[in-house]
């Protein structure tokens, strides 16, 4: 009698453990997810609501060009990682200021580095135009690719990690010469405004989208294509 008691209660486990692994694996969610960008202009917004919005990541302006920083930085940097949200420091390049190596440098120097934290994205490089700038900062294209992979490499150099690339259609066509140069090894966040995110420059697929200026999120609307694991796969990439 004793015997056949265990052996159904062995029956039994066995049946719930072939019920909880499917239940636990259905919890990961299959994306894309959503996400959003901010600068300091937004403050220290609520990282933990944003989370409990359905947030999984943020990008955060820390530089631009070789002299401004943002200084509520390294509160919003520190504030994501706290509610659970991968983060990415971001630089808005003047290619017109100096070198793509210097502003790499400048980038890194001022707090936008990579974490081993698993929590980390690589830094990103935000190329568009300036106001009242000459278009495309008055360089050719071979000269803007050229500056890009300088900066590239040096940002390369000091975290081990290529930059993500931030543009819009036309802008890196008109200021590259639509270059494929970046394609192979550098992930894609592409701007476009719009219910769907259009053609894609530079051989990419696009891995990040930024949709709108305003939403439910904090900041700018931004979605990352693939499933909440292959995002965070990006932060040992």
């Amino acid at each position: 009698m004793a015997t056949k008691v265990i052996f159904r209660m062995v029956a039994v486990l066995a049946a719930l453990a072939g019920v909880l692994v499917p239940v636990a694996a259905s919890a990961q969610p299959a994306g894309p997810v959503a996400g959003f960008d901010i600068s300091a202009s937004q403050g220290v917004p609520d990282f933990a609501a944003a989370k409990a919005a359905g947030a999984g990541f943020v990008f955060v302006k820390d530089t631009a060009g070789v002299g401004y920083a943002n200084p509520n930085y390294l509160a919003q940097f520190r504030g994501a990682k706290a509610a659970g949200l991968y983060r990415s420091a971001y630089h808005y390049a003047r290619p017109d200021k100096s070198t793509g190596a210097q502003q790499a440098a400048y980038l890194h120097t001022h707090d936008g580095k990579w974490f081993a934290d698993g929590m980390t994205l690589p830094p990103t490089l935000d190329l568009e135009d300036t106001p009242n700038t000459p278009p495309c900062y008055a360089m050719a294209p071979a000269d803007m690719v050229a500056w890009i992979r300088d900066f590239s490499t040096e940002l390369t150099r000091r975290t081990g990690h290529t930059p993500i690339i931030y543009t819009t259609t036309r802008w890196w066509q008109a200021c590259t010469g639509d270059s494929h140069d970046f394609a192979a090894d550098h992930v894609l966040w592409l701007a476009r405004y719009n219910t769907s995110m259009g053609a894609v420059p530079g051989g990419w697929t696009a891995k990040f989208w930024q949709s709108a200026v305003t939403g439910p999120l904090p900041g700018n609307q931004d979605t990352f294509f693939g499933t909440l694991a292959e995002l965070r796969s990006l932060t040992a990439s």
